[in-house]
């Protein structure tokens, strides 16, 4: 086979907008519709017994291909994290009655 005939790749530059920002989240919540799915990114805190309180933050929306590539890159780098680290365990989860978070 001829080199001549593969596509070649372009470079790739990153570059971050004005409005980047780095946030923690430790409550992450989805929604989907027929069209997209939305990572609502939020921060978690119990502050009595009776109650959670849920602080969103972000919200961010993608295409079905786009959530199943994330949801690739995420398998795949939780996995070298379990090999090098040791096995996650999750905590219990708040259920709300609404989505999971």
């Amino acid at each position: 086979m001829s080199q001549q005939n593969e596509p070649t790749q372009p470079e790739i530059r990153l570059t971050k907008t004005d409005q980047y920002r780095d946030n923690y989240a430790n409550s992450v919540q989805v929604k989907m519709s027929v069209w997209d799915f939305q990572l609502i990114f939020g921060t978690m805190q119990q502050d009595a017994p009776d109650y959670v309180n849920l602080a969103n933050f972000q919200g961010v929306y993608l295409s079905p291909q786009q959530a199943k590539a994330l949801w690739n890159v995420l398998g795949h780098n939780l996995a070298q994290y379990e090999q090098t680290f040791g096995k996650l365990a999750l905590e219990p989860q708040v259920q709300t009655g609404g989505p999971v978070h």
